[in-house]
């Protein structure tokens, strides 16, 4: 599953910049490809309105 971070973290809650940060991204634009686990899917869930998400099936 690929993942950009396409909005800013100014604004935005510590637990959700953090799990941003645990995902890999740092920086808006940034793009991370990352195993489609249950884990990581909570991880993305959460902050889905910060990204863009691509190759997600669904489950």
């Amino acid at each position: 599953m690929k993942i950009t971070l396409r909005r800013s973290l100014i604004g935005v809650p510590e637990k959700q910049r953090a799990t941003v940060r645990a995902l890999g991204l740092r920086k808006t634009g940034d793009t991370r490809e990352v195993k489609d686990t249950p884990d990581v899917r909570g991880m993305v869930d959460k902050v889905a309105y910060l990204l863009t998400i691509e190759g997600q099936a669904n489950a």
